[in-house]
């Protein structure tokens, strides 16, 4: 089982990017995906969930600026980020839990990604 993180970058303030999580090894269709991020020195901090049935989630600090999504013919999860500010430079990590709720903390996810660093300029 494997979740493969993508599409981080360096971005000037006000940008934006797409990071994408493909799951492998099996479905996933039935789990609740999530975005966390850490920054240097700090610990990891949910970013935004989905669930199964499709209920969304976000910190207060990213709403209105990020957007997740899911394809569950792809097996994949996207966060769209826009509007992106120097406080989102962190590295970002999909995660995933068998269970409709979604969680904030990140030893409630079983399977991770590796991680994909953003960098937002100012």
């Amino acid at each position: 089982v494997q979740l493969q993180a993508s599409g981080g970058g360096l971005v000037q303030a006000g940008g934006s990017l797409r990071l994408s999580c493909a799951a492998s090894g099996r479905t996933f269709s039935r789990s609740s995906m999530a975005w966390f991020r850490q920054a240097p020195g700090k610990e990891r901090e949910f970013v935004s969930g989905i669930s199964w049935a499709g209920g969304t989630y976000y910190v207060d600090s990213v709403e209105g600026r990020f957007t997740i999504s899911r394809d569950n013919a792809k097996n994949t999860v996207y966060l769209q980020m826009n509007s992106l500010k120097p406080e989102d430079t962190a590295v970002y990590y999909c995660a995933a839990r068998d269970s409709i709720v979604i969680l904030r903390t990140p030893s409630s996810y079983t399977y991770w990604g590796q991680g994909t660093l953003v960098t937002v300029s100012s």
